[in-house]
């Protein structure tokens, strides 16, 4: 890497290719642990001492709120405080405990964010129980599995999500002893649950069960198991993610040391939200910041020539100051007053940071909400694997711009070669798989040693994830090991690396690329900008509304020539054009399976769902 401001060093040497294995870049570690990786915070051991050490030092702060109904409007918040919250968890600790369970027991939680969620959670802390998160986002089945592999005998449900859990009867029922629902549960409910010998309670009557009993929560050790979290994944069955109390409190540790060393869905539904909750920091993944954008972006066109005008003389005035290095609160006050305050305040007005994570956010809508949003605008990256966030780019940097930014300063990263995907971790400008040790990382994969063994070799959890080191020490995210393929005349297609590429052009929310090795050309399923496709049809006097656009073969033709267009000007080789698109009006979405919850493209799934439009695209691109 270049010799300049670099936000990583070098504590381990690179490793030459041998007895088999691929070549090995330099381990390198943040600067911001440049003595030594984060201390330990004294007192805090487990997960349980993070809210019980918050409980007493700020017992009357507000903790956990929820919109009043009114007349079936949201209305205000209506809050618990620390305090308040902890008595309940407490008690609810107390019924759980009453019902037999004892340390190291399985409680499952299925349901939406809630109170009672986090409630759930914070009372399984306390006892020393795997708290196992419930997804039926993880695809058909996946209740039933997590319930079975994990052996949970007590699980909490949000109400209307008993009927799910039903479902699983008689499979689950040889482990599970206990349900209760986050709010009621109708005579039926009961009758069906007893009737296979099971407990079922409300969320009212559980909390009367520990009323007359008192269990003392043990002593919690740092390399206690505090969840299984159940990955994903794009294939397979869901696989039990150990993650110890020891994980959490270390990361915990790096990110109070870079915050001390950093100075300074339904998304109009979710707008609305933040615009009573008024939240000073927002993560999001990027889908709902691409809506965000769009939504911006229109609100501008519609504007009139001289509101449209000032807007980008702003917008380009902020950019330049804050390219030259300038802070974003300092680059354009004025214009932060006259021009962006709108979008600050339709935020809430006192959001400091956007950090996004989950899947990459493209350089575009990254830059735009820098400028806008007044606030600092990062993306993270890391696995459940890592406990969550293994790099974050830091705030007033518009270097990093389409980067994780450098590793978080209690791990060391590396990058392992592909050599039969042309990533030299050696060479110049270093390419490879990321690789990650420290103390973040998870302590295996429930019951799967096999796979545990896949993963993490000599100390080092290979991610799977295709990175590029950029000069000044941040990571740019580029391909997925996995997703690679050969056509027909042999040449090899890393097709996450060209989405990212072809995902750049604002006319497209969404990409699929496709290709096998009995063809020799890529084709395409795109999911189109509504209103950008929307304004070509009316400024090309093509009729119809979105879903026959969709259709149109013009509508087709003008997509993939502006996909030609950027695989010109990125300087793609030839077979890595596209040939043919389908324009699909409705996203890939979780509900078809087609994503998975962290909106990562589940291929195969996709594939079976397009084949017969793919098939289609082949013959007619012959």
């Amino acid at each position: 890497m270049a010799e300049e401001k670099r936000f990583v060093f070098e504590v381990e040497s690179a490793k030459e290719a041998k007895d088999g294995r691929p070549s090995i870049g330099p381990a390198y570690r943040s600067v911001f642990a440049k003595d030594g990786f984060p201390p330990p915070i004294q007192g805090l051991d487990s997960c349980w001492d993070i809210f019980r050490m918050t409980v007493e030092k700020y017992p009357n702060n507000p903790m956990l709120g929820r919109r009043e109904i009114v007349n079936g409007e949201p209305g205000k918040y209506v809050w618990q405080t620390y305090k308040e919250v902890y008595d309940l968890v407490m008690k609810l600790g107390n019924s759980i405990r009453s019902c037999g369970i004892e340390e190291g027991g399985r409680c499952g939680i299925y349901g939406a964010n809630c109170p009672e969620w986090i409630m759930s959670m914070e009372a399984c802390n306390a006892h020393g129980l795997y708290c196992v998160p419930l997804y039926d986002t993880l695809g058909a089945g996946a209740v039933k599995f997590i319930i079975c592999h994990a052996e949970i005998t007590i699980v909490f449900v949000e109400e209307k999500k008993i009927p799910e859990v039903l479902k699983t009867f008689p499979n689950t029922t040889q482990y599970l002893r206990t349900i209760v629902s986050f709010g009621k549960i109708t005579p039926e409910q009961r009758e069906e649950v007893q009737k296979f010998g099971l407990a079922i309670y409300s969320w009212d009557e559980f909390l009367l069960l520990g009323d007359d009993k008192q269990y003392d929560p043990p002593v919690k050790k740092k390399s206690d198991i505090c969840t299984i979290m159940y990955t994903s994944g794009t294939t397979g069955d869901p696989k039990g993610v150990l993650i110890s109390n020891n994980s959490i409190v270390t990361l915990i540790a790096g990110v109070r040391c870079l915050l001390g060393s950093v100075h300074e869905l339904d998304v109009k539904l979710l707008t609305e939200d933040i615009g009573e909750l008024k939240p000073t920091i927002f993560c999001a993944v990027p889908r709902v910041l691409d809506r965000i954008y769009a939504g911006l972006q229109q609100k501008i066109s519609s504007g009139g020539l001289l509101k449209n005008t000032m807007f980008n003389f702003a917008y380009s005035y902020k950019l330049h100051n804050m390219k030259k290095g300038s802070k974003h609160v300092d680059a354009a006050p004025l214009c932060d007053k006259i021009v962006f305050n709108k979008v600050k305040h339709g935020l809430g007005g006192n959001v400091r940071l956007i950090l996004s994570g989950a899947a990459p956010l493209a350089t575009h809508v990254e830059a735009f909400l820098r400028v806008v949003a007044c606030c600092h605008v990062l993306q993270g990256y890391g696995l459940t694997e890592s406990c969550a966030g293994t790099f974050v780019s830091l705030p007033n940097e518009l270097g990093m711009l389409g980067t994780v930014g450098p590793p978080v300063p209690n791990v060391d990263v590396c990058l392992e070669s592909i050599p039969e995907m042309g990533y030299d971790a050696l060479s110049s400008t270093p390419r490879g798989e990321i690789c990650i040790r420290g103390d973040t990382l998870f302590s295996g994969y429930y019951k799967r040693e096999d796979l545990t063994k896949e993963v993490l070799i000599d100390g080092w959890l290979h991610t799977g994830d295709v990175g590029e080191w950029q000069p000044n020490g941040s990571m740019k995210i580029i391909d997925r090991k996995k997703n690679i393929f050969k056509l027909s005349q042999g040449e090899y297609v890393a097709v996450e690396n060209l989405e990212n590429v072809y995902g750049s052009v604002t006319g497209i929310d969404s990409i699929w690329v496709y290709g096998n090795s009995f063809e020799s050309f890529l084709v395409a399923v795109v999911n189109p900008n509504k209103q950008v496709l929307e304004r070509w049809a009316e400024e090309n006097g093509v009729p119809g509304d979105f879903n026959s656009l969709c259709e149109n073969p013009k509508a087709k033709q003008n997509v993939l020539v502006e996909l030609t267009r950027i695989g010109k000007e990125k300087k793609l080789k030839g077979f890595e054009f596209i040939k043919a698109v389908h324009l699909d009006p409705e996203p890939f979405d979780m509900e078809r399976e087609l994503l998975t919850p962290t909106f990562k493209k589940k291929r195969p799934q996709l594939l079976k769902y397009y084949q017969n439009i793919v098939d289609n695209m082949y013959k007619g691109a012959k």
